[in-house]
């Protein structure tokens, strides 16, 4: 099996609500902000090849379906589908994918499974093999969203993946498509039912697996919110996020799980490490994944 990391449309957002309640002085030496206050943030995501006989794309950006006006205010650089491109240029398209595992629906995360705007047209999928795996608990919110997090959504999404006939909704640790090369955490504090999905490692100690890869989505953003309690204004809870941070964090550390991360514009992977007075940091930080093999 080989992953590659697939860069989406990147963004610009306000750095103090990517950051919470950490002081600009603080947070501004880890990404510099613009003459709005906005940090660069990318929205990457992962492709995995074969991954139980199948090629699977982990997330897909906000890609380019805003209208130029929305595209703006929410701060999306490229009017292209930036997505399409990066998939071509490691030798695969749309058609190619046969699963995409979805940690939520929020439109940075899930924009990309549809086709570029164009005036008049309504939204279409651009996936037309896929199976798609989404957390039924997140599910359900996106389709009842809460006042506080639904402009998060795309109100036509859910009726689209419906649509296909392809649409699984997980509940458990594993999904019926990705069978036991996938395991799936949940989380809550940044929405309910943030899905966290693990390419499962290759080596077992006392009956845990080992190594492999997890895809950090909004949980972990990039490397500074690795630092425990570093949270953003958009999660919806956290101290709840704070708290299954650590737990995240301490259990990918013993299994020497990395962390793929979605926003971080220089990283797509580390290592976890912990200092003598218990902060965790990264360490062996890769920028880019080029069919690069699992347990590399």
């Amino acid at each position: 099996m080989k992953l590659w990391s697939i860069l989406g449309n990147s963004q610009k957002l306000d750095g103090g609500a990517m950051f919470g309640n950490a002081p600009r002085a603080m947070w501004a030496k880890w990404a510099s902000p613009d003459d709005e206050n906005r940090i660069d943030l990318a929205c990457r995501a992962l492709l995995a090849s074969p991954l139980n006989g199948k090629t699977v794309l982990f997330e897909t950006g906000i890609g380019a379906f805003f209208e130029p006006k929305l595209r703006e205010r929410y701060g999306v650089v490229e009017d292209r589908h930036v997505l399409v491109d990066s998939l071509a240029a490691a030798g695969f398209k749309p058609e190619d994918i046969d699963v995409v595992v979805l940690s939520h629906l929020h439109f940075d995360h899930a924009g990309g499974l549809l086709a570029p705007w164009r005036e008049g047209a309504s939204p279409t999928l651009l996936f037309p093999n896929a199976t798609y795996v989404v957390g039924r608990r997140h599910y359900e919110r996106a389709l009842e969203p809460h006042a506080r997090d639904r402009a998060s959504f795309i109100p036509e999404l859910p009726a689209l993946l419906e649509g296909t006939g392809r649409l699984e909704l997980v509940d458990g640790d594993y999904s019926k498509t990705l069978g036991v090369t996938v395991r799936f955490h949940y989380s809550d504090g940044h929405t309910p039912g943030l899905m966290l999905a693990e390419i499962v490692g290759p080596d077992r100690v006392d009956g845990e697996t080992h190594g492999g890869v997890v895809f950090c989505a909004d949980l972990i953003p990039g490397r500074p919110w690795v630092h425990v309690p570093i949270t953003m204004g958009y999660d919806r809870n956290a101290e709840l996020l704070i708290d299954e941070k650590k737990a995240f964090l301490a259990d990918k550390l013993r299994r020497n799980v990395h962390l793929f991360f979605t926003h971080d514009p220089q990283c797509a992977l580390a290592q976890v490490v912990r200092d003598e007075k218990g902060k965790f940091g990264t360490a062996h930080e890769v920028p880019a994944l080029h069919a690069r093999a699992l347990a590399a």
